[in-house]
């Protein structure tokens, strides 16, 4: 059992924001995501993806920035609840939130829901699932071990062409599978794949994987005429996007509009001492960037601290001021 003052669900980029700003306004904080490390979407989906869009970096990697916020949070030594899923919620006779986890229990007096798009599952190849981790892999998180590989890329959006582009100098070759003719990555990306050395099939789907103890063969389908295309892999990346679900959290009396949860300008959700920021979030020109969620994170944690205790003031003063 763990008792703190806040509780963060959620430790992508917003999450451990708003952990960092949970321990800069003396509160006890925890951190629970289902994933058993940090960093949510960026760790698990482009860990070494260039990010353009964060204040401060004129170009930052995913992996590095999920680090530096990582550590920036450690300053204040939040209690890590890491591989555990966020279920059951009641509120307690004295006003304070229980959380219980896959693994743990929690007594809290605020809650700030950071949590992305909520749970998320990579969808999977029509064939071939079975050698999932035996050379088929939903995600890149280590692109050196992809060297000298012949890899087979599939997907037509930005994850399965970014992977492609950056296993390209890497990988003995990169094959790009896709089963429309169209595709929906970013155009300049696009263009930048077919000036590369990667040998682009469409409209194909796979229709097999083989080999004897990992993967050592693709056979593809194309989608229109059913013929059958051979290709040589040895590594396969099913970049087919995810299904995504807010699964327990819907069971917390919260408003859920299309998957996202509706919040107030102070980022409450209208459940007393709930609140939430960054991509879950939903409200009348709500944008979907880290850098808004940064400031969404931070509004959400320093109302949580003045609603939770009367002698809290609203506005924390500045770090400057207020150096640890």
């Amino acid at each position: 059992m763990h008792d703190v003052d806040l509780v963060v669900v959620g430790a992508g980029p917003v999450g451990l924001y708003a952990a960092y700003y949970a321990g800069f306004r003396g509160l006890r904080t925890a951190v629970v995501d289902s994933l058993p490390e940090p960093g949510g979407q960026i760790s698990a989906l482009y860990p070494e993806k260039m990010i353009y869009d964060v204040a401060g970096f004129p170009g930052v990697r995913g992996r590095d920035l999920v680090a530096g916020l990582r550590d920036q949070a450690e300053m204040y030594a939040p209690t890590w609840l890491l591989g555990q899923s966020a279920c059951q919620l009641e509120r307690l006779a004295d006003g304070r939130l229980r959380l219980t986890t896959t693994a743990s229990e929690v007594t809290t007096r605020s809650i700030v829901i950071a949590g992305g798009i909520g749970t998320f599952s990579p969808r999977p190849l029509p064939a071939g699932t079975e050698y999932l981790g035996r050379g088929l892999d939903h995600f890149v998180t280590d692109p050196t071990q992809y060297a000298g590989h012949h890899v087979l890329v599939v997907g037509g959006g930005d994850s399965a062409v970014d992977w492609a582009l950056t296993l390209e100098p890497l990988a003995a070759s990169i094959t790009l599978a896709h089963r429309r003719g169209r595709f929906t990555a970013h155009a300049s990306s696009v263009a930048r794949l077919r000036d590369s050395s990667t040998t682009v099939l469409t409209p194909y789907v796979v229709h097999e994987l083989s080999g004897r103890d990992a993967v050592r063969r693709a056979v593809l389908r194309h989608t229109d005429s059913g013929d059958l295309h051979e290709v040589d892999c040895s590594r396969v990346v099913a970049a087919l996007g995810f299904t995504a679900d807010l699964g327990p959290l819907n069971g917390w009396g919260l408003r859920v509009v299309d998957r996202h949860i509706a919040v107030d300008s102070t980022m409450s959700t209208g459940v007393a001492g709930i609140y939430a920021a960054g991509d879950i979030t939903d409200y009348l020109g709500k944008v979907r960037l880290i850098s808004v969620g940064f400031g969404e994170a931070a509004l959400a944690v320093n109302n949580a601290a003045a609603a939770s205790d009367p002698d809290a003031a609203l506005f924390p003063g500045h770090s400057t001021e207020n150096a640890a």
